[in-house]
């Protein structure tokens, strides 16, 4: 495949999307875009986005204690994971405010009409086997390092184990190092793939190809795109969860103009 950069820093394929390079400028007005699209119609986000908060409680709650208790901070941690499959009906409200259409909550599962919907689904199936993987090495992080100490009893003996021990200090480091390279590959897989997917008939493999590239194409942009994310997310898990409903959505909207600056039309 042959590619090219333009005059305007656009890279090129004969076969496929082209790629935009963006500056710090372009995410502060995706944000601000994004802002407006929620503000626009923000009873029907805000519906949407209570999924992402329910989901965060009900893992809470799975893993308040016994055995899963381990598991707590990477279950909730790793459900960012699963952030473009929960936004999917935001990137199609944002897809419709840009073209004029009328939007409400119900537009939101036009997502199911789509022509990619195929590719959709094989795409948020391969997030879930990221997701897994994500908990399976969590796990084995936590018997790497925690193993010989004795098994908590309570919540408040699990913390006082993880930030009192240097056993707890390694996990901390460690599962942390790990997480960012699982939310490294994520971003970098779905960045611009499932918004592409939305709007254009385009494969799979081109729609990840295609964020594969953007990220190349601009990688100190779009790690500060990923510390943006994942900071507002951590601000959305206060009050237990509950932020989410508004983060969610806000961040939904402003992945979808992202996606229209990095892949012009």
């Amino acid at each position: 495949m042959v590619k090219a950069f333009t005059s305007k820093g656009v890279l090129a394929g004969h076969d496929e999307p082209a790629v935009r390079s963006i500056g710090l400028a372009d995410l502060r007005d995706s944000l601000v875009r994004g802002y407006a699209d929620f503000m626009a119609t923000p009873t029907q986000l805000v519906f949407l986005g209570v999924i992402y908060p329910i989901i965060g409680l009900i893992a809470a709650r799975a893993a308040a204690g016994g055995s899963l208790m381990p598991l707590f901070y990477p279950m909730v941690a790793g459900l960012s994971l699963m952030g473009p499959v929960a936004a999917l009906g935001i990137y199609e409200l944002s897809r419709r405010r840009e073209q004029g259409r009328d939007v409400s909550w119900v537009h939101a599962f036009g997502v199911l009409r789509s022509p990619a919907l195929g590719s959709i689904v094989a795409l948020g199936l391969l997030l879930c086997v990221i997701f897994v993987a994500w908990l399976f090495a969590a796990q084995a992080i936590y018997q790497m390092t925690m193993s010989r100490l004795p098994i908590p009893g309570s919540v408040d003996d699990f913390a006082r184990q993880v930030l009192g021990t240097r056993e707890g200090w390694n996990l901390i480091l460690l599962g942390n190092a790990v997480g960012f390279l699982f939310a490294a590959l994520v971003l970098t897989l779905t960045v611009v793939s499932f918004p592409l997917l939305l709007d254009r008939n385009v494969s799979l493999a081109t729609a990840v190809r295609t964020s594969v590239r953007a990220v190349t194409a601009n990688p100190s942009t779009m790690a500060v795109w990923g510390l943006i994310v994942a900071g507002l997310l951590l601000l959305g898990c206060l009050p237990v969860f509950v932020g989410l409903a508004v983060v969610m959505p806000l961040l939904g909207h402003a992945t979808w103009h992202l996606y229209r600056k990095v892949v012009p039309d």
